[in-house]
């Protein structure tokens, strides 16, 4: 499916039949069996990034899917090999098709507990997370974490990651998610629509990392929160400027992050899902041909028969075969 247009879902979408591609010295051609969608690839599409997409393209990053070919030494893997990577961002093809090429460097061996769809619904957000919360934050045991959206694609993978790594888990979600996200590792839920939630964090004595997954003025609040040399970790662009004066008078760090690929960061994952610590929540799952409708769906809009956005991630499953999202198929990509 390649992005023919910048600009809404219903008219930036193509299905096109591209050569199928070669992999190089040091690198595999994966068969795609399942991506998802993320909110840089509504960003993507809606132009934000113009100057480093050339139209047409295929966008998506995530890739869950089975090695068909390696190239000259690309010996980490062999036909057959189910794997799960990110792609790069803005660098060759996207994962909206149904394969793919990537230096074998990049790439792990899918977790044999996870569907493809469930595992493509995991790259990207977990990715991000453990690179914020470990990589960057540095979370210890017994410290007190509030992620804001914890019902939300990466909040939901935040609240568990965070809780297995032995902190004390905070998070904002609406009311009708409390029991949701209790269930996921979550200590406390706070109802963000309710009202104002800092004074009930400062209550509980304040916290020594936020994880900002909302935007809106996350940043320029998060002292009022923020124990003494506390941490914020922010995922989200946020173009209004933000005053962050009060950060000075708690001695708070600042961390933006944009998540790198890398199967270091794949294996950790991989690890806590092998120890039932950490399992992606798939709220939808469409095929590759209604990539628009997974657009609208994760901006919020519906597709009919009362389909709204959903919780958790919204996946694509490229291939037919792998509907599941209970991990329970093992044939890969046979055919």
């Amino acid at each position: 499916m390649q992005l023919v247009r910048f600009g809404d879902p219903e008219v930036a979408f193509a299905a096109r039949e591209l050569p199928r591609p070669a992999p190089g010295p040091g690198q595999v051609l994966v068969r795609v069996m399942a991506t998802s969608v993320n909110p840089l690839d509504l960003q993507t599409r809606r132009g934000d990034y113009r100057d480093q997409v050339a139209l047409p393209a295929v966008i998506g990053n995530d890739v869950s899917g089975v090695v068909v070919e390696t190239g000259p030494g690309a010996d980490d893997f062999q036909p057959g090999d189910e794997v799960w990577y990110l792609a790069p961002m803005f660098a060759g093809q996207g994962t909206y098709a149904e394969f793919h090429v990537v230096d074998q460097a990049l790439v792990a061996r899918k977790p044999a507990g996870l569907s493809h769809v469930e595992a493509a619904g995991l790259v990207l957000v977990g990715m991000t997370v453990w690179e914020a919360l470990v990589e960057r934050a540095g979370v210890r045991p017994g410290e007190r974490v509030l992620v804001h959206g914890g019902a939300g694609g990466v909040g939901s993978v935040a609240v568990q990651i965070a809780s297995a790594l032995g902190a004390e888990v905070i998070t904002t979600a609406r009311t009708r998610d409390h029991e949701f996200v209790t269930e996921l590792g979550a200590d406390t839920a706070i109802d963000f629509s309710a009202g104002d939630y800092v004074p009930q964090i400062r209550a509980m004595g304040g916290v020594h990392v936020v994880l900002d997954t909302v935007g809106r003025d996350t940043l320029s609040r998060s002292p009022e929160v923020l124990a003494d040399r506390g941490r914020v970790v922010s995922i989200v662009d946020t173009p209004e400027p933000q005053n962050l004066l009060a950060a000075w008078g708690v001695n708070a760090t600042y961390h933006f992050v944009f998540v790198s690929p890398g199967r270091a960061k794949l294996e950790a994952l991989g690890r806590l899902v092998d120890q039932g610590r950490l399992r992606p929540v798939i709220g939808a799952v469409l095929p590759l041909a209604d990539v628009t409708k997974a657009h609208v769906l994760l901006e919020g809009g519906s597709i009919g028969e009362g389909r709204s956005r959903p919780r958790g991630k919204i996946a694509i499953a490229v291939h037919p075969l792998d509907q599941s999202t209970h991990g329970t198929e093992s044939s890969g990509g046979k055919e």
